[in-house]
């Protein structure tokens, strides 16, 4: 039982350690399905759960992309996103695979290092879609903090 708790412990503070955006900043998706549905995704996040037990759970909720560059996993900060296009099935991994163009103009093909949900909210209520049933993804930053000084310069 303790060693148990040690290893949620242990697991539940790992998962923070991934976090390196500012607390203020989240992140607008505008998504395209694989029926063509556009929607709107505020505070978006990627989110995964590992299962311990039969009833215990871990969730994540993270703000980067976790994608798989032959042996290594690379974490593909929202900051530096600037859409992502997903292919259902990698021909080697069974996954999807994304396309990502980031920022700077530079892109590149991935399969996806963990299978993950996009969830974020809607006028409607929380959403939650899997990234392979998922053809585009365009991320915006919300910094609140740019925000609130941009409307404190306004007359």
């Amino acid at each position: 039982m303790i060693t148990r708790m040690i290893l949620i412990a242990l697991l539940v503070g790992w998962s923070g350690v991934h976090t390196t955006m500012a607390a203020d900043t989240t992140f607008t998706a505008k998504t395209t399905d694989a029926d063509g549905v556009e929607m709107t995704l505020e505070n978006a996040r990627l989110y995964w759960e590992d299962q311990i037990n039969e009833t215990t759970f871990v969730p994540h909720e993270i703000t980067y992309v976790p994608v798989k560059r032959g042996a290594a996993t690379l974490n593909v900060q929202f900051a530096n996103i600037k859409h992502i296009h997903i292919k259902p099935d990698h021909p080697n991994k069974g996954k999807a695979a994304l396309n990502i163009a980031l920022q700077n103009g530079k892109n590149g093909e991935f399969p996806l290092a963990q299978e993950v949900s996009l969830v974020g909210n809607s006028d409607f209520g929380e959403i939650k879609v899997p990234v392979q049933d998922l053809r585009k993804i365009v991320l915006m930053a919300d910094d609140k903090q740019s925000n609130i000084q941009a409307q404190s310069k306004t007359p």
